[in-house]
Parts: C-alpha cells; sequence; structure tokens
C-alpha cells in the first residue's frame, strides 16, 4: 500500500528491519528483510537512494547481545544493499543511567558501522560532540573549522604550510 504512493510522490522510504516474528537476533535475517524491502521497492520503480533501511537498536540492558547485531546489520545493510542505514540511536540507553555519554558512544560506533542517518536528540551535548568529532574523522568538516570554532574557547586561524 506504501509503495505507489511513495513512488507517486517520490518520497523517501523507511524500511523496519522487522516481520511477524519480531525482530530478528542476527544481522544476518535482519538484512534478508533489508534486502526484501528493497527488492519489493524496485518492482514500483523506487531506487536505492529514496530507501532508508532501520536495523532496529534494542535496549543493552536487557538485549545486551543484540547491540553488536544492530551495528552489524548495518555493515551488511550498506556494503551488500547500497542503501542508507537509519537509526533511532537513544533506544539503547533504554533504562540504563548516563544515557546521554552512552548513546553518544553507541552513536560513534554506528557511524563506524556506516550509519548515514541517525536519529538523536540534537539537545544533548554528549552526542552533538560525537556528530561534529565524526564530522571531522570523516573529513566533512573541512581543516575541521566547524569544530575548532565551536569548542576552542580561543579561535585562531587556520595557516597552511604554504603561507610559512
Amino acid at each position: 500500500k506504501i509503495f505507489p504512493i511513495v513512488k507517486k510522490y517520490g518520497a523517501l522510504i523507511i524500511g523496519l528491519t522487522l516481520d511477524e516474528n519480531g525482530i530478528p537476533e542476527t544481522a544476518e535475517e535482519r538484512f534478508e528483510i533489508a534486502k526484501k524491502i528493497v527488492c519489493e521497492a524496485e518492482k514500483y520503480g523506487i531506487g536505492r537512494e529514496k530507501i532508508l533501511i532501520d536495523c532496529l537498536t534494542l535496549t543493552a540492558s536487557a538485549q545486551q547481545e543484540q547491540v553488536i547485531a544492530t551495528l552489524d546489520a548495518i555493515k551488511l545493510v550498506k556494503s551488500r544493499l547500497g542503501v542508507k542505514p537509519v537509526l533511532g540511536v537513544s533506544n539503547v540507553s533504554f533504562g540504563l543511567p548516563h544515557r546521554p555519554m552512552f548513546n553518544s558512544m553507541f552513536l560513534s560506533a554506528a557511524f563506524g558501522a556506516g550509519l548515514d542517518a541517525p536519529i538523536i536528540n540534537p539537545m544533548s551535548e554528549d552526542v552533538m560532540k560525537a556528530v561534529n568529532i565524526f564530522k571531522v574523522c570523516n573529513n566533512e568538516d573541512k581543516a575541521a573549522t566547524n569544530y575548532i570554532s565551536r569548542y576552542s574557547e580561543v579561535t585562531s586561524p587556520v595557516i597552511s604550510v604554504s603561507e610559512t
């Protein structure tokens, strides 16, 4: 029912890696569900650039082994299907203390696995620090100018080797 609407309006679609049995325990099972979603979308002429796949984060306090499965599923979805992974990052820390710190560390791991579209709390200083550091490490914040201006008490100009 959704695919014709997505095609008609050129919308993006988020596919969830769950089925009638719930969220699979393994990364490979989550990948297989993602593959079905992508294949079905392509039948409607929806390109992979319009598809985001949510590999679904479970809470580390109750389903700790599933945290690695989520990260592994992100890797599989990104490398084998070429679609953008999306993730509700803070689900991982439900029921745990120091959630912003926990979320920022998990976000960093998810970025490393290939996460493209994190669903995060932009008001969390810890989480936004992780995002800003990732942008430097991923060559998105050229010469770390945004990072330096945000976190330096005194911002000094960047001097290139050719200027000295």
